[in-house]
Parts: structure tokens; C-alpha cells; sequence
């Protein structure tokens, strides 16, 4: 992926469709940069309440409220259709051959109700987009080293059919002076280390989405001080701008 101006992402493959508008927001990306930019380009800003969900809204006019859900898909030029993030993962997705776009807001709740699979089906619904057609890119989240979460987590992305391997075992501590033992977790107690990317580039290829066609950004929220990230600073209110649309 390459830097724009220092204030968001893009990738070259995305970047190389005239009619499309993409990128993924820093830290030092600012609302009023955000919406100046968007004004720049004559493009009118989709932001949702995001609640977690599977919601996802397809728009055919900018809408004169602020939505609730965690999706957007549109094949109508002059919006730009926004996610905003501090740790869960935004993915953005283009179908070149019909014009058509989507924004998703992947955290761990929505990517266990498989929102980025619900959002592909309905762009083939709404657009006939093919999954095989379409182009993906993954922004900045929480890296699997840092994402510790608890085994109901776990446990209720097996329920929801994903792979065990987008899981790995917390590294247990190793002794310290006095060879003290290491202090054994029960199962109904132990946490596991989540990868957000690999849960939804699984969704993706399952779809039957090519991995060729899979971009995603090398970058962990949490370590990053460029990048926001609600666990690293639980106070900061701001949130990152990563959005996608089709210009006029």
C-alpha cells in the first residue's frame, strides 16, 4: 500500500481505476481534514452509528440521517461510504465490472456474525457482482500477537464455522527466579490471540473471492503509534477514516 499525503492509505491496484476514490486514515487524519477532502472532491460522506452488527445498507441516495449498522455497498457516484476504526479491521471492496462498491466495518462481534460474507452477497444481489470479479483490501487493525481475547470468543467463532487456526494459544510465562511453576489455566479460563485479517480473508476466499485479488495492509494498530487503536488508549474518543466511493 502507499501513503497519501501522509494522511491515509491506498493501494496501487485500487488506485489504478479512474473512477474510483479509496483509502484508509491515520491518526493525524482529522475530521475537518477528512471532510475537507471529501468536499474536494465533490463526494458527500455516508457515516453510520456503527453498533457491531451484521447491518448493512445499500444506497441509492446520500441518506439525511446517520444510519445504524456496520456496512455500506453502493453503484451510485458522488458518495463515499465510510468506516471509522481503532482497532477492528475496515475492508473495502470493489467490483470493477459493474461499478459497484462496499464498506465494512469488521470487528471481532461483526466478523463472528460474518458480516463481510453477508456484504458480498448482498453486492451480487443488489449489482450481480461475482465474488471470483471482485478486489479487496484489508486496512491497519490489531495485529493476532496483540489481540488477547477470552475463550467465549473462541468459542463462538467455532460455533460460527470458522477455522480453528485463526486462533493461536497465549504464550504461557515461562518460570522466574526460585523456579517457581508456571501456574496451569483451566480451559473455562484461558485466553487465545485472534487474527481479525486471517477470519476475514477466510470468509473472503470461502466466498470464492482469489487471494491474488486480497490486498491488505501490514500494519498493527495497537503497535503503531501512527495508528489509533481504542485498547492501546481507551480514552481516545477519535476514530480513523477509511472509506471508498465513485466519482462522478
Amino acid at each position: 500500500m502507499t501513503e497519501e499525503g501522509r494522511a491515509f492509505l491506498t493501494v496501487p491496484r485500487l488506485a489504478e481505476i479512474g473512477w474510483l476514490v479509496h483509502g484508509f486514515g491515520n491518526a493525524g487524519w482529522s475530521e475537518a481534514g477528512f471532510l475537507d477532502f471529501a468536499a474536494s472532491k465533490g463526494l458527500r460522506p455516508a457515516v453510520m452509528r456503527q453498533i457491531h452488527s451484521d447491518v448493512i445498507h445499500r444506497l441509492e441516495a446520500a441518506p439525511d440521517v446517520k444510519l445504524e449498522g456496520d456496512a455500506l455497498v453502493t453503484n451510485v457516484p458522488g458518495l463515499l461510504l465510510v468506516v471509522r476504526t481503532a482497532d477492528c479491521l475496515p475492508v473495502l471492496l470493489v467490483d470493477a465490472t459493474n461499478r459497484a462498491v462496499a464498506s465494512v466495518h469488521c470487528g471481532w462481534r461483526g466478523t463472528r456474525k460474518r458480516i463481510l460474507e453477508k456484504a458480498v452477497l448482498a453486492m451480487g444481489r443488489a449489482y450481480g457482482s461475482d465474488p471470483a470479479g471482485l478486489l479487496a483490501a484489508l486496512g491497519p487493525c490489531i495485529g493476532s500477537a496483540c489481540y488477547e481475547v477470552g475463550p467465549e470468543v473462541e468459542q463462538s467463532f467455532g460455533a460460527a464455522g470458522f477455522p480453528d487456526d485463526v486462533f493461536k494459544p497465549v504464550a504461557g510465562r515461562a518460570p522466574g527466579r526460585g523456579h517457581v511453576p508456571e501456574v496451569r489455566v483451566p480451559a473455562s479460563c484461558r485466553k487465545s490471540l485472534l487474527d481479525l485479517r486471517a477470519a476475514n480473508v477466510w470468509l473472503l476466499e470461502d466466498l470464492g473471492v482469489k487471494r491474488a485479488s486480497i490486498w491488505s495492509a501490514d500494519a498493527c494498530t495497537h503497535c503503531d503509534p501512527g495508528l489509533l487503536s481504542y485498547r492501546r488508549n481507551k480514552g481516545e474518543p477519535r476514530r480513523m477514516y477509511n472509506f471508498i466511493g465513485i466519482r462522478w
